[in-house]
C-alpha cells in the first residue's frame, strides 16, 4: 500500500524504510533495510507487526535515485543494493562507520554508487537527470537528561552519531527525523509531510511525536518505524486519534 500527498507517492516498507516517488518518477529511499523488511524473511515480531505488514516480499526494486542513511543502526548495505539504481547517489551521515557496527558490513564508500557524506548541518542538491533533490540535514540524538536516557544517563543515540533529513521534492518538503528525541529545533522547520517515528523506547514515542506534529503543523503526518520488533511496538491507531484531535491531517500506511 502507499499514500498520496501533493503529487508524491509514499510507501512505508517496514522498520525505518520509506520509499518516496515524485510525479516525474524521481525515487528517494530513506534508511532501507534491516530485520528482513526487504528480504522476505521477516514474519513479524509481534501481532501488531504482522497486522501492519503481514506478507513481506523479496524486494529488489533497484529504482532509487537517492538513498539516505541516518545512522549506524539503519545502515544496511544489502538493503541499499536492493533499492538503489545503477546511477544512484547514496547520502550517508558522516558518523556511519562499518568498524563500529557489530554486523558484517562494508564501509559506504565500498558500495558501487556515488556516496556523499553529510554532517548534521548540511545542504546538498542532488542531480537526478533533469530533476534536483534538495536535502538538508538536522541533528538527531537522545538527550542524556531526556525521556529516553537510561538511569545512568547514557543513551542509545548520542549526539553526533546520526542526523535527520529534510527533503524538498517537486516543492514538497518531507521530514524524517531518524532516531531522535523531539528536539526543540525541529519546530522551526517548514514541513509538508512529517514521517513520525512513534516507536518509543529509544526515540520519540507516540505522545512526543504527536506533540512534535502539533509544533510542526504539517499538511500531513505519516507514522513509521514501529512494530517491526517487540521493543518498538506502538499503538498507531491511538497516535492517529491524538494527532487528528489536534486538527492535523494524519494517515496510516498499513495493510
Amino acid at each position: 500500500m502507499s499514500i498520496r500527498h501533493d503529487g508524491l507517492s509514499v510507501e512505508w516498507l517496514g522498520y525505518a524504510t520509506v520509499r518516496i516517488e515524485t510525479a516525474d518518477g524521481v525515487v528517494v529511499y530513506l534508511d532501507p533495510g534491516r530485520y528482513g523488511v526487504l528480504t522476505g524473511e521477516w514474519s513479524g515480531q509481534s501481532r501488531a507487526a504482522e497486522a501492519a505488514h503481514p506478507a513481506p516480499v523479496d524486494y529488489h526494486a533497484r529504482d532509487g535515485d537517492v538513498v539516505c542513511v541516518t545512522h549506524n543502526h539503519h545502515y544496511d548495505p544489502d538493503g541499499i543494493e536492493r533499492v538503489a539504481s545503477e546511477d544512484a547517489t547514496v547520502v550517508v551521515f558522516e558518523g556511519v562507520d562499518a568498524t563500529s557496527i557489530d554486523r558484517d558490513v562494508v564501509q559506504p564508500e565500498e558500495l558501487p554508487y556515488e556516496v556523499v557524506r553529510v554532517t548534521a548541518d548540511d545542504h546538498r542538491a542532488i542531480s537526478t537527470g533533469d530533476e534536483t533533490v534538495d536535502l538538508w540535514t538536522v541533528e538527531a540524538y537522545n538527550d542524556p537528561e531526556g525521556p529516553y536516557a537510561r538511569p545512568d544517563g547514557s543513551v542509545v543515540h548520542p549526539r553526533g552519531q546520526g542526523c535527520g533529513f529534510l527533503l524538498s521534492l517537486d516543492g514538497t518538503t518531507v521530514f524524517w527525523p531518524g532516531d531522535s528525541d523531539a528536539l526543540d529545533a525541529y519546530s522551526r522547520l517548514e514541513v509538508s509531510l512529517f514521517l513520525a517515528n512513534i516507536s518509543g523506547s529509544v526515540c520519540t514515542d507516540r505522545h512526543d511525536a504527536a506533540d512534535l506534529a502539533e509544533a510542526l503543523d504539517p499538511d500531513l503526518v505519516l507514522p513509521v518505524h514501529y512494530n517491526t520488533l517487540d521493543f518498538l511496538e506502538a499503538d498507531s491507531a491511538a497516535f492517529v486519534t491524538d494527532v487528528a484531535k489536534r486538527g492535523i491531517p494524519v494517515v496510516l500506511d498499513e495493510d
